[in-house]
């Protein structure tokens, strides 16, 4: 089987390495476009023009599944990449894990880029799925930036001045950008106060990687011979893992994993 992901940048290597883990044998094909990054400060119009040229590309190589890695791009692009794409390539967008993160209740906080934080997008998930949780929005300014290009002090600082916006009681957050997600651990570290129970963090990618499978009827199979090949599109183009993606853990597995085309 072939399973594609798009993003603008390396945020699409959290679901790759959850389709990896779920079935080595996969073939992979990752598309981005890191030179037209953020794509949130964009209108909706020009940011659905660039996530259909990545999605292009990437159905270009007849994958059996599309992943929308990206926050941002499923809230803006989702519908008119689905209008070109299905039924003949099923599409997977990325919601925030905001339901399983307020199902305990308490204090919750959702951590995402200053464009979607606030949004009538986000707000609505917090109205459908916050249930009784106290949901406080974290605008997250620089941070998914600093994680494209291994930007170690921006990254710090980013993380830093986000935990500072987090209340202290809070008991789960939610990455809301995927690009967040490679730094999970050093939000958590950030973000976990001492005395406090062990901090809840809730991400997609796991999530999106189990459906992309349900979608095209496979089931995972993790022990399966590691035999998925890699095939690294930027901006259309056949390139290597860019630098900055093997500085984390994701991105040294898809290197490892498998041989690169």
């Amino acid at each position: 089987m072939k399973i594609a992901l798009m993003d603008s940048g390396i945020g699409l290597l959290a679901a790759a390495a959850a389709v990896r883990r779920l079935r080595p044998d996969a073939e992979l094909v990752l598309s981005s476009d890191p030179a037209s990054m953020p794509w949130g400060p964009r209108t909706p119009e020009e940011l659905t023009a660039l996530a259909l040229d990545v999605a292009r590309a990437a159905a270009a190589h007849r994958p059996d599944a599309l992943i929308i890695a990206c926050n941002t791009a499923s809230v803006h692009a989702l519908p008119a990449i689905r209008a070109e794409l299905e039924p003949a390539l099923p599409v997977i967008g990325t919601v925030p894990a905001i339901k399983p993160a307020a199902a305990g209740g308490g204090s919750v906080a959702i951590w995402a880029t200053p464009a979607t934080t606030g949004s009538p997008y986000q707000r609505a998930l917090i109205a459908e799925f916050g249930g009784a949780a106290e949901v406080t929005e974290v605008p997250c300014p620089g941070l998914a930036d600093a994680v494209e290009h291994g930007d170690e002090a921006g990254i710090d600082r980013a993380v830093a001045a986000a935990a500072a916006l987090t209340p202290s009681d809070v008991r789960a957050v939610v990455l809301g950008c995927t690009h967040y997600e490679l730094v999970a651990g050093r939000i958590r570290d950030a973000v976990q106060r001492p005395g406090r129970p062990p901090l809840a963090l809730h991400a997609s990618a796991g999530a999106v990687a189990a459906q992309a499978l349900r979608r095209i009827g496979a089931d995972p199979a993790p022990t399966a011979e590691p035999s998925g090949t890699l095939t690294v599109l930027r901006a259309g183009s056949v390139a290597a893992l860019p630098d900055a993606a093997l500085t984390y853990a994701e991105g040294r597995v898809l290197a490892a994993g498998a041989p690169v085309r």
